[in-house]
């Protein structure tokens, strides 16, 4: 069905079904289902009609009237490629960072790849990184030279398991690469305690993670680099880009200079009338994309609150169901922003149900959802990178036996959670209100409570 704007007062005219409206409307809907006094409606899947019987936000928003002033001016001056409207966008994105300095690149695997070389990452080295993260995580380690090495994932969070990473480290190890996955951030006071320790960097994939804080400190400042995309699905969308920020001025000059050919930049030695002088990459975002980038970051901070309470909310609703475990934040976490609405489904308490009819179930009812990642530790972009050339003149063959780097990046929990448990909702949902975060709990209500029937028809 096609995206639309729609009022609170349409939806709940168009879910007035058996009086459900009018609850809703009241906000007594989380009693009232909580306590089991209403009886379940049918499954959309067995005749009833959807849960969510509308149409979800669009994404990205764009509203011509405030947001293509900048863009119209950058297109029509002619001067495309980076200048004013990029080095405004940067400074406004590193103080909504909360870092000093902020370059930005094409894209957040980039600004992976250039975090990495500038720290000195590469051929020989290992970088340890969770196994439940979009593939550019492990892909940019490759690309460098080095080898990823996965610490299992902790269920509970979704986020890396800092109990388990220092039996990974070995005298190769480098750096730590952990992932703000869907916006919650991993367990930084340990990783950086670890970190410390055994000498090592930090480079901090918060590409979900906009915004995020843990213990009053946001997110991509613990480490030594922290690292955002601006893909289309992202909290801050711009179709594509990426962006660095440190407080580190060094490094960001450094970072500055590869992205544009390895030219010099601020503390870099040299002039640009002399030539390149660092080895680099042509990575420059353009001025109309910043120009974008600046129109959504007006109305960043105010979706991010948006999400946070909604999401906040039906977390609360959906504890009253069995099986269904909400992600849970770090205690120090002072805000998660919800890039991904991630959830644990067991199905032992649905009867048996799978997971992929409970999907199927779900979508029926009008509420889209999805299985998450798949076990990136065992794909086999890895054992193809370890027959490329560059890797087999740089490791020894017993370095590069796949076997046994399978056999020492086994993730026993990170498998449970792509092959069995993960459900994620999209981020667009909660730019909503509390009547479609009840549309979400009767949805999953009514799954619950005819998951018999529904296992049934599914083997059918």
């Amino acid at each position: 069905m096609a995206d639309k704007h729609y009022s609170r007062r349409e939806f709940i005219r168009q879910n007035s079904l058996a009086g459900a409206g009018a609850i809703l409307a009241s906000g007594l809907a989380p009693n009232v289902f909580a306590s089991g006094k209403r009886q379940a409606s049918v499954p959309a899947l067995l005749g009833g009609s959807p849960a969510a019987n509308f149409n979800w936000p669009h994404w990205p928003m764009w509203n011509p009237e405030t947001d293509e002033k900048l863009l119209l001016e950058s297109v029509r001056s002619g001067v495309w490629s980076r200048q004013k409207i990029v080095s405004q966008f940067e400074k406004e994105w590193a103080n909504a960072a909360g870092a000093k300095r902020c370059l930005t690149v094409v894209n957040g695997t980039n600004a992976l790849i250039v975090s990495l070389i500038q720290l000195g990452i590469g051929a020989g080295d290992e970088v340890i990184v969770p196994p439940y993260t979009y593939i550019a995580s492990p892909q940019s380690i490759l690309v460098t030279g080095a080898i990823p090495v996965f610490v299992d994932t902790d269920p509970v969070t979704f986020q890396i398991d800092p109990t388990k990473i220092e039996a990974k480290i070995t005298s190769r190890t480098k750096a730590i690469m952990p992932v703000h996955l869907g916006g919650f951030p991993a367990d930084m006071k340990q990783i950086m305690a670890i970190a410390r320790k055994h000498n090592l960097i930090v480079i901090e994939d918060a590409c979900q993670a906009h915004l995020a804080e843990y213990n009053n400190q946001k997110v991509g400042t613990f480490g030594h680099a922290g690292c955002f995309s601006f893909q289309n699905s992202k909290n801050l969308p711009i179709g594509e880009g990426g962006a660095i920020v440190s407080n580190d001025d060094q490094f960001i000059d450094r970072c500055h200079s590869y992205h544009n050919l390895g030219f010099p930049y601020g503390t870099t030695i040299g002039s640009v009338s002399s030539g390149a002088t660092l080895l680099g990459n042509k990575l420059r975002l353009t001025e109309y994309q910043a120009a974008i980038g600046l129109a959504q970051l007006k109305r960043l901070d105010s979706q991010t609150t948006t999400r946070t309470t909604n999401a906040e909310y039906l977390s609360s609703k959906l504890r009253h169901i069995p099986g269904i475990l909400p992600i849970q934040a770090y205690p120090e976490t002072t805000r998660a922003v919800y890039h991904l609405y991630c959830f644990r489904y067991k199905k032992e308490e649905f009867k048996g149900l799978s997971r992929d009819a409970f999907i199927k179930a779900m979508d029926a009812e009008g509420v889209s959802c999805y299985g998450g990642y798949t076990q990136l530790n065992l794909m086999p972009f890895i054992k193809d990178a370890f027959q490329t050339k560059n890797f087999v003149r740089t490791y020894s063959k017993k370095r590069l036996n796949y076997a046994t780097y399978l056999e020492h990046n086994q993730c026993p929990q990170n498998d449970i959670l792509c092959n069995e448990e993960a459900v994620w909702f999209n981020q667009r949902f909660f730019l909503t209100g509390k009547p479609e975060m009840d549309a979400i709990y009767n949805a999953i209500e009514k799954i619950h409570s005819n998951a018999e029937r529904l296992k049934n028809a599914d083997s059918k």
